[in-house]
């Protein structure tokens, strides 16, 4: 089975969409079933890359030096993919490169599916352009309609979907690495080194864009910090909102982009998960964070709290407000007991998420969808 895979960039942990992509790399490779090409605009150097990687002519996004946006024709892959004769196309972003796979594969009558990873129509709110979401629906439905299949990691974004439109949506969750993210990694030496032995240390984690509603964060700060000495706020990633969030949270502590391992460590030594954000597709950071024993606070909107029991799992705040974020992070502090539970909880939950199972049912997928479109084609 040929499986070509599309994505804006494949630059290794540069987000969320790329680490679940290189956990299916590493799937792809145990199950010696499946032959794959991934193309994209940023790919590391072939002697880097695990798997082939074709590298599309592509230019700087506007504001954004980090990412690159590939030119808008199959000009620029249609023999390297021709050569390559895959039985499925696989499109894990929405971006010029997505939309020319989709229309590679009708033209070549090809099934293509997709992963629905980015929720671009939400972050018009964050940027002020209203038209950016009635267009943005417009456009992803149009797109992900052509799909045989679109993957969705989270219940909220998968009925949000069905609301505006979109026929083929499929629930497919994303998984966790429980080797990677575990309690058995906590250092005691990680608030030491940061500086704050004595405090509890209220993790964010992910990319620094204002999409994240990182100024609710910056409010949460604000509120917290004025109500007791006892708390740092530490943030993990970096981004284009550094500068500024650097500013509204003057005692913050900033870890810039961290590895896989680093990630993992301060997942397991942080005390509170604090993710504010509502334009999340699945919120790779819960999965992560539970796995490693840390309760998380995620917000009710978009999909990072599609997986979190209430008082079970996890705290769910409303979204957009900064008090009720903070009256939750106080909830936990102030209970030990709960916070012990609800770290536990998430612990056992993380355990039944494997990144083998989620995949398995993606590969079985495959084989369905190869199988019924030639069946249609022979009718």
């Amino acid at each position: 089975m040929k499986i070509a895979y599309f994505n804006a960039t494949m630059r290794k942990e540069h987000d969320g969409v790329t680490r679940v992509l290189y956990r299916l790399i590493d799937e792809i490779n145990k199950t010696k079933d499946i032959e794959s090409l991934f193309f994209a605009a940023i790919v590391p150097p072939s002697h880097e890359s695990p798997v082939e990687m074709f590298q599309v002519p592509s230019f700087a996004f506007p504001f954004y030096k980090d990412y690159r946006v590939a030119y808008p024709s199959t000009l620029f892959f249609e023999e390297k993919l021709s050569q390559f004769r895959p039985d499925l196309i696989h499109i894990n972003s929405p971006c010029t490169l997505g939309f020319e796979a989709v229309k590679y594969a009708r033209r070549n009558n090809i099934p293509a599916v997709a992963t629905y990873h980015t929720h671009f129509p939400s972050y018009a709110k964050y940027y002020k352009v209203k038209a950016l979401e009635y267009y943005g629906w417009n456009y992803l439905r149009n797109l992900y309609n052509k799909c045989q299949i679109v993957y969705v990691p989270s219940f909220p974004i998968l009925d949000e979907l069905r609301n505006h439109g979109f026929e083929t949506v499929e629930l497919l969750p994303h998984g966790v690495d429980t080797s990677v993210f575990t309690p058995s990694v906590k250092s005691n030496q990680w608030k030491n080194l940061l500086g704050i032995d004595n405090k509890f240390a209220l993790l964010f984690a992910g990319r620094l864009v204002w999409e994240k509603d990182l100024a609710s964060l910056a409010e949460t700060y604000k509120i917290i910090t004025s109500q007791r000495q006892d708390v740092k706020f530490v943030l993990a990633g970096e981004g284009p909102a550094h500068e500024d969030l650097k500013n509204l949270m003057p005692c913050a502590l900033f870890l810039g982009q961290q590895s896989t391992y680093d990630l993992s460590v301060s997942f397991a030594s942080a005390d509170v998960l604090v993710f504010p954000s509502t334009t999340e597709t699945f919120g790779n950071v819960t999965i992560e964070a539970m796995a490693s024993g840390l309760p998380p606070i995620c917000v009710r909107e978009g999909g990072a709290y599609g997986i979190i029991n209430d008082m079970e799992t996890g705290l769910i705040a409303e979204p957009h407000n900064s008090l009720d974020i903070a009256n939750k992070i106080n909830l936990l502090l102030n209970n030990p007991d709960l916070r012990n539970k609800i770290s536990f909880n998430a612990w056992h939950f993380a355990q039944s998420q494997s990144w083998e199972k989620i995949f398995k049912f993606l590969f079985q997928s495959y084989n369905r969808i190869i199988h019924n479109y030639n069946l249609n084609k022979a009718a």
